[in-house]
């Protein structure tokens, strides 16, 4: 029987939702590093995909599921506060509002496009890992973490820049952000890959858990499924 209470779970989902709502900020920034180009959020977001594949690797698809939307409406709500937060009357004296609706005015859009693509993508990920280790029997952690990352970092770059920076930038530079924000996180999840290796093992070991996802019903809409 599959062990009910985890120790490190609550701190993975943690991280997961930090990362998250930190990288959906920093996104309003466009950056140049190197010769790539991509929105700052870059620089942080591919971490979410590395914990979705601890969380599903380790804890199966279903509890994935729930931290995905935990993730979701946590995204959510930030975009929310901060649109109210902008659109209340500033107190006389503060003369910042023109800052903060430069910078915050546009995570609503921001975090419109992410709470998409993160769906999308992270689903997508969580999904073919899950298959993956079943095809796999559990070996090769290498191919599907990179496989994975593969396909959802895909689906998410595309429908994140698209739908974020349309109409806003140029469409040679949207190009360029796609490009770069693929290659760079595709680049992270490849780099972190003995990372990952490590943690997992030590996961496995201290939570006494190791979840294939043979019956599972891979619906994303099922939440609250046990």
């Amino acid at each position: 029987m599959e062990k009910k209470d985890y120790n490190y779970l609550e701190l993975l989902v943690g991280l997961f939702v930090a990362v998250l709502l930190i990288s959906n900020i920093a996104s309003t920034k466009i950056v140049e590093m190197w010769r790539f180009t991509f929105d700052g959020g870059t620089i942080l977001f591919p971490f979410s995909y590395i914990l979705g594949n601890i969380l599903t690797e380790v804890y199966g698809y279903n509890k994935a599921r729930k931290i995905i939307w935990i993730g979701f409406f946590c995204a959510l709500l930030m975009s929310l506060v901060l649109a109210f937060i902008g659109f209340i009357r500033p107190a006389e004296g503060w003369d910042l509002q023109p800052a903060y609706l430069a910078i915050l005015g546009q995570t609503p859009r921001i975090v419109t496009a992410s709470l998409i693509a993160y769906f999308l993508g992270a689903f997508s990920n969580s999904f073919v890992l899950a298959k993956l280790k079943l095809l796999t029997s559990g070996k090769w952690l290498f191919a599907r973490t990179i496989g994975s990352t593969v396909m959802g970092q895909a689906i998410d770059t595309l429908v994140f820049v698209l739908i974020a920076f349309s109409g806003l930038y140029s469409w040679p530079l949207i190009g360029s952000i796609i490009i770069s924000n693929y290659l760079f996180k595709v680049g992270v999840e490849v780099l972190f890959t003995p990372v990952i290796y490590k943690v997992v093992g030590v996961l496995k070991n201290k939570e006494k858990v190791d979840h294939y996802d043979y019956k599972t019903n891979f619906n994303p809409f099922l939440f609250w499924k046990k």
